[in-house]
């Protein structure tokens, strides 16, 4: 292994603008699939680059490459002006760089202050339990203020909000190695507006103090709010490199090779006339109880802070649902598609087809045998539909990108028969263009007839909304009107007290 010289693992060693990491020619390659392409970049100290494009562009690649998870088929990586003819995920730990992944990678079996230890091996002896969780507890306050997490709980039972805080403050802990460049990987896909907010924060204190982040996400506001770079990425190359005077939404879109368009719906029309069949849940106990009403081709969200009871309603609503039979067909698209969401060991056909198999309608079967043809068909229209990007559909769902995965299980809900589509936070990982194919979809879908009810973390997707129930502590505190869902009447219903 590649010994890095003295200069470069010591924190006083950079000072701030200095390279940390450079690529030079970077390519990789999976099989016949070119996932990178002569990339060429530096990261410098103390400043934090953005890093867009679609589902399938290579930015995670990239970053596993980054991390020395994959080491690449051509060109060279240098830590500190260094080039370097080994580079695997001791040397990058070495040069200062942690990661947060898309897919969270804590062990759900063991404690948070035993998931420190794993990222950080020398935490062991007398006392390491109390210093693993006083380090924890001491960087979830520096990033996230509030957060109610006592150290000592099993990752099993943590919701998926506080899995992804405890991932990013065991990043950013300093033990025995200097942090000096965090990749995060659609870090705020799990966090409500209000956490995403302490987060970015955070990202912009840790920079002036010289700690530099790498930010991947679809959510080009939070890059163009804290990012000092972007790059752009399209089918495995840097297809653009923008400054921040030159720092805009449309100018990533652009540079995404993706048309600029508005993002939003007009309410008043467009909507076809409903008719007099609708839903209705009581959820929670009497004291306590919420109404949920959804006319039959209405798209109703749930909003508020995560971890509220949005997704613990939505779980009663498809439970009943389903107790319905035939009266309501009901799909279901998993937030957590790690474990709720693929069959990890099944390929991406049979991962989109396995609920249009198990509907009403008979055309995917024949005599009790599955109908290869007709599975293929779906198959083929529903990757046209939603963009699915990579591999072909008989291998792995594994070998597909996040965001990718995720749309495999938008169509696989799409192509059914339900009538009733749940949503907890489907878009979770999914580049800007097809988000807007996908609202587009859901729109149309509702015209012909379908009942949403979606749970997002985004509160710019309230605007594709009918209306919106706004959850505290597992009850509906106020029921608003997609015009009538702003920042400021959605922070305030967020805090109160008296459900609706």
């Amino acid at each position: 292994m590649t010994v890095l010289s003295t200069e470069a693992t010591e924190s006083s060693g950079s000072a701030p603008g200095d390279v940390l990491i450079g690529l030079a020619g970077i390519g990789k390659s999976f099989g016949q699939v070119k996932a990178l392409s002569a990339i060429d970049f530096a990261f410098r100290t103390g400043e934090c680059v953005g890093v867009a494009g679609h589902n399938g562009a290579g930015k995670s690649t990239l970053m596993a490459v980054l991390a020395g998870v994959y080491a690449p088929d051509q060109g060279t990586l240098s830590v500190a002006g260094q080039p370097l003819s080994h580079y695997d995920a001791n040397v990058a730990r070495q040069a200062g760089v942690r990661c947060v992944f898309q897919e969270l990678s804590l062990c759900s079996n063991l404690s948070v202050a035993e998931n420190m230890c794993i990222l950080h091996p020398t935490l062991k002896g007398r006392g390491w339990r109390k210093k693993a969780t006083s380090l924890m507890l001491g960087q979830l306050d520096a990033i996230f203020p509030g957060h109610g997490l006592k150290g000592h709980e099993l990752i099993a039972d943590l919701s998926l909000t506080q899995r992804q805080m405890v991932e990013i403050a065991r990043a950013f802990t300093v033990v025995e190695a200097p942090v000096k460049l965090v990749i995060l990987d659609e870090p705020t896909s799990s966090l409500d507006a209000h956490t995403a907010g302490q987060l970015l924060g955070f990202i912009r204190e840790a920079a002036a103090r010289g700690i530099a982040s790498i930010l991947i996400s679809h959510m080009l506001g939070e890059i163009e709010q804290v990012a000092d770079r972007v790059l752009v990425m399209r089918d495995g190359m840097a297809a653009a490199v923008l400054p921040r005077a030159a720092l805009d939404q449309d100018a990533i879109v652009r540079a995404m090779g993706q048309h600029v368009e508005a993002a939003r719906q007009t309410q008043a029309s467009a909507r076809r006339q409903r008719d007099d069949a609708h839903f209705t849940w009581q959820l929670g106990p009497p004291a306590r109880r919420s109404t949920i009403d959804a006319t039959r081709g209405e798209i109703v969200c749930f909003a508020g802070l995560a971890g509220q009871g949005q997704t613990e309603a939505l779980l009663t609503i498809y439970r009943d649902a389903s107790r319905r039979g035939a009266a309501a067909r009901v799909a279901f698209v998993a937030g957590d598609r790690a474990d709720d969401g693929v069959f990890p060991l099944w390929s991406i056909s049979e991962n989109l087809s396995i609920r249009s198999l198990f509907g009403s309608s008979n055309d995917l079967r024949r005599y009790g045998l599955v109908h290869a043809e007709g599975v293929r068909k779906l198959v083929q229209e529903w990757r046209a539909k939603i963009g699915i990007r990579g591999a072909a559909t008989r291998a792995g769902i594994l070998s597909l990108s996040g965001g990718n995965q995720q749309k495999v299980l938008f169509a696989r809900a799409l192509a059914s028969d339900a009538d009733l589509i749940l949503m907890d936070d489907p878009t979770r990982g999914v580049d800007i263009g097809t988000k807007r194919d996908i609202y587009e979809l859901v729109r149309n879908e509702a015209a012909n007839g379908r009942t949403f009810i979606w749970y997002t973390t985004e509160n710019g997707e309230l605007a594709w909304c009918d209306r919106a129930y706004v959850f505290r502590s597992g009850r509906v505190t106020r029921m608003l009107h997609a015009d009538e869902c702003t920042e400021e009447a959605l922070l305030a219903a967020s805090f109160e007290e008296q459900a609706a």
